[in-house]
């Protein structure tokens, strides 16, 4: 029984070298699908795994005789790679330090990055932990200011066919069923919105990206780990930070483009493959402004049991 994603609906396949396995029973302590055991001092597939090998490779990766080989959903033994030394990594100052000079960033210079820049983002967004494998995860990368300007376009052109949702009678109609949080965001928060997007459009300025010159669209298929997205786009960030360009989460854009034939409509005009639960976009480019301080941030709680 194999857990499908858009990309597989296959389990992937262990291939174990009882020659070189020395028994040590690592692969068995990391396979959370309990899909080995060690008999006779060799590691042999499980007789009932709980889904099937997932692909994580964890097995693969932590064998120190090369002894299992996992194949299949997007996996292979070539995929497996070296890893960096520990004084490579960075250390909690150096990264924490990164973290707090990082500001949302909506001010770029006129200047377009590098491609070499973006493919070093993505190569570090390939790095970010996925709920299941093979990742969900698709990008739209818009690699130019005038992509992003054509999207920012497109986007409040269709919005001009959804001010029916933020209109009196909609939202009074509507508070009865979804409750009044969300009435209140609708009201307070999704129609302004709106109006701000449409009518800066109108004078032909982009609040919807910022004129950034590049934004990347994180978004997953039906079969998403919801959180994926989220993850992946927190990774093209601090890496996009780590680069020296400045960044921007913003999260207006992707609700407005899930639901509907309109919607859909513009999915596909944009090359958007699938309607996702989550979603993100994050701006980029050389910052043309600099902060000199920064905000310390609370967390609403926290909860020690």
């Amino acid at each position: 029984m194999a857990i499908p994603t858009s990309r597989t609906h296959e389990a992937a396949r262990l291939q174990f070298f009882p020659d070189l396995c020395n028994g040590c029973g690592l692969c068995v302590q990391v396979c959370k699908d309990f899909g080995i055991r060690i008999v006779d001092g060799k590691a042999q597939p499980a007789e009932h795994p709980v889904f099937g090998c997932i692909g994580c490779g964890h097995c693969m990766a932590i064998c120190p005789q090369e002894a299992v080989k996992v194949e299949g959903r997007c996996l292979s033994a070539a995929d497996l790679t070296g890893l960096p030394g520990p004084g490579t990594a960075a250390g909690y100052e150096s990264f924490r330090s990164l973290l707090q000079r990082r500001r949302a960033i909506r001010e770029f210079h006129n200047k377009e990055v590098e491609p070499e820049l973006i493919d070093r983002v993505l190569e570090a967004v390939r790095l970010a932990p996925m709920g299941l494998p093979p990742s969900d995860v698709h990008v739209l990368v818009l690699d130019s200011r005038a992509k992003v300007r054509k999207f920012s376009r497109d986007f409040c052109t269709y919005l001009e066919g959804c001010k029916w949702l933020v209109s009196g009678w909609f939202l009074a109609l509507m508070r009865p069923f979804w409750g009044k949080e969300s009435d209140t965001l609708f009201r307070d928060f999704v129609r302004p919105l709106i109006g701000v997007y449409t009518s800066a459009m109108a004078r032909g300025e982009d609040l919807v990206t910022y004129d950034a010159p590049v934004a990347l669209y994180f978004y997953g298929s039906p079969y998403c780990d919801p959180a994926d997205p989220i993850v992946a786009a927190t990774y093209a960030m601090l890496a996009a930070e780590s680069l020296g360009l400045g960044t921007c989460m913003l999260g207006g854009m992707h609700p407005f483009i899930q639901n509907g034939r309109a919607a859909r409509r513009f999915r596909e005009q944009q090359g958007i493959r699938f309607a996702s639960r989550e979603g993100l976009m994050i701006i980029m480019g050389y910052p043309r402004v600099k902060y000199h301080k920064g905000i310390r941030r609370s967390l609403a709680a926290v909860d020690r049991a």
